[in-house]
């Protein structure tokens, strides 16, 4: 009987399952990206240490930045999505007029960028500090010795806790259907409560979620091992080979 309830739900209802799949990999993929984004501009501010040549001014507005993104980063990290989300969008839907779809990616976003600005963080932090020196003795500024040098090491280092946080947004999202959107957990919710077929349901869901993300932990764990083997990936420096950092800077000059 089991069996032949949840073939029933499946043949009856895959449309419905299929959209939520579809929203689910939308929320939880533009989500990652866009958090990143702003984990990697929130985290690499905060990484960024100035040197005895920078002026009051600018040690001023990095020491305001600082404490602006620990509040952030502790709001955003100390408290439940599914909270964050009600009180969003409900607090700027008179204001903005958005849709359910449009403030989940919103919600997901911030939420995501306040774990991967520590993600970042720690992995700027993790690159040998001779890059660094090596790469402002050759001239080059602050600026693209952390793009050119540092960032993309981070990067790819913290590439595993970066992928993490997909396959965690994936499962997180069914937090989301509290503002309506119509998720992977809402369409099972609607499905059992027109069936009643409560674990049929359930179990089909929870099937669907495995299997996603199963597939993203293939696809992510393929791309870390290229990123690891392909030379395409590789960055052109030594640990602190002043020549390998010169050319990464002649790199730069030539875009």
């Amino acid at each position: 009987m089991f069996i032949e309830n949840c073939i029933e739900i499946i043949s009856k209802y895959h449309a419905s399952l299929l959209l939520g799949v579809r929203t689910t990999l939308l929320v939880a993929l533009t989500g990652t990206c866009f958090g990143l984004a702003l984990g990697l501009l929130v985290g690499g501010f905060r990484a960024v240490k100035l040197d005895h040549t920078a002026s009051d001014a600018a040690r001023s507005v990095k020491k305001f930045f600082d404490v602006i993104a620990g509040a952030y980063i502790t709001v955003f990290r100390g408290t439940p999505m599914m909270v964050q989300a009600v009180f969003i969008y409900y607090a700027l839907l008179n204001v903005i007029h958005w849709t359910p779809t449009v403030a989940a990616i919103f919600v997901i976003s911030i939420n995501t960028g306040a774990y991967m600005a520590e993600i970042v963080r720690s992995g700027i932090q993790a690159v040998d500090g001779g890059q660094t020196e090596a790469a402002r003795s050759l001239g080059m500024s602050n600026a693209q010795t952390m793009l050119g040098v540092v960032l993309p090491q981070a990067v790819k280092n913290a590439f595993p806790a970066i992928g993490n946080e997909f396959i965690v947004n994936i499962k997180d999202s069914s937090v989301l259907m509290i503002v309506s959107i119509t998720e992977l957990m809402f369409q099972a919710k609607s499905i059992a409560g027109s069936t009643f077929h409560f674990t049929e349901t359930y179990f089909i869901e929870a099937v669907i979620y495995l299997i996603l993300t199963s597939i993203a932990s293939l696809i992510l764990n393929s791309i870390e091992k290229r990123m690891n083997s392909d030379s395409r990936y590789s960055l052109p420096m030594s640990d602190t080979d002043p020549i390998s950092i010169g050319y990464t800077k002649k790199k730069l000059e030539a875009k």
